[in-house]
């Protein structure tokens, strides 16, 4: 079964290998690069899970996040966030912010995969 997968990364590199892993295991990508952007097309789309950056211009993805599960329409989507962020501290704070996990950039394809099959 295909699965919808909303990655979000305002960076044109990581946004491009995370859809190319995603894309290779099988699953349908839609993009965006801001927590706004990433917001509305939760709403709109309502992914199966949801890949986010943290540090973002606009609004950065822990922010979109509490949107995102906030909302009744799409607070069961599963976030994953992958970030340059991955201290102790910093995977504690996005369970707080509702994060289902946090990958650490730079991250493997096996670990992206692992995540889906845990999330999906």
């Amino acid at each position: 079964m295909n699965n919808k997968i909303l990655i979000v990364d305002d960076s044109k590199p990581d946004l491009e290998s995370l859809k190319a892993i995603v894309m290779n295991a099988g699953h349908e990508v839609v993009t965006a690069i801001s927590g706004q952007e990433a917001i509305d097309k939760a709403i709109s789309i309502h992914p199966d899970l949801i890949f986010m950056d943290v540090i973002m211009e606009d609004k950065d993805g822990f922010e979109a996040c509490r949107e995102i599960i906030s909302n009744k329409i799409t607070k069961n989507i599963p976030i994953i966030f992958v970030t340059g962020k991955s201290q102790k501290a910093d995977r504690i704070w996005a369970e707080l912010q509702g994060g289902k996990a946090l990958v650490g950039k730079p991250f493997t394809p096996d670990q992206i995969i692992t995540e889906m099959g845990k999330h999906l």
